[in-house]
C-alpha cells in the first residue's frame, strides 16, 4: 500500500499540501524569505509525528475503555545541521489518568502503533527523482 500527498507551490513560498480531501497550508517563517502563511515543513514533520501518535495514544486508551482526559503531547525537537536535520525528538505526554503504570503501557503501545515514529526510529529510504 502507498500513500501519496502532494505539495503544489501557490505563491512564492507558499504551497498547499493535499492528502486525500485535506489540505495544509505550507510556508516559510519571514526571517527565511517566506511569508509565513503556514506552518514550515519541518514543523508539519513533527506534527505529523505527535498526531499519529495522539491518534494511536487515543486507540489503545479506547480500546481499553479507560478514564483518561485532556490528553496533550508536546514535540520538542533539537536541531542539528549539516546536514540540517532533527537530531533528537522527544514526545512529552500529558493528561488526567489515575496509572500511572497503564499509561506508560498505553505509550509504548502507541509508539509501536504510529508509523511516523516506526519510520524515523527506522530510517526510511529517502531519493528524490525528477519526472
Amino acid at each position: 500500500m502507498a500513500v501519496t500527498v502532494t505539495v503544489k507551490q501557490n505563491k512564492g513560498t507558499h504551497s498547499i499540501a493535499t492528502a486525500r480531501t485535506h489540505k495544509v497550508d505550507v510556508d516559510r517563517v519571514a526571517e527565511k524569505g517566506g511569508t509565513d502563511i503556514g506552518a514550515m515543513g519541518g514543523e508539519l514533520f513533527l506534527m505529523g509525528i505527535g498526531g499519529c501518535f495522539m491518534s494511536n495514544l487515543v486507540a489503545a486508551i479506547d480500546a481499553r475503555d479507560l478514564d483518561v482526559k485532556e490528553l496533550s503531547v508536546d514535540v520538542v525537537a533539537e536541531v542539528a545541521e549539516k546536514p540540517a536535520r532533527f537530531s533528537d525528538i522527544e514526545l512529552r505526554v500529558s493528561g488526567q489518568y489515575t496509572d500511572e503504570k497503564e499509561m506508560k503501557k498505553l505509550i509504548t503501545i502507541a509508539e509501536r502503533g504510529c508509523i511516523s515514529s516506526n519510520t524515523v526510529r527506522g530510517g526510511a529510504n529517502l531519493k528524490t527523482i525528477l519526472v
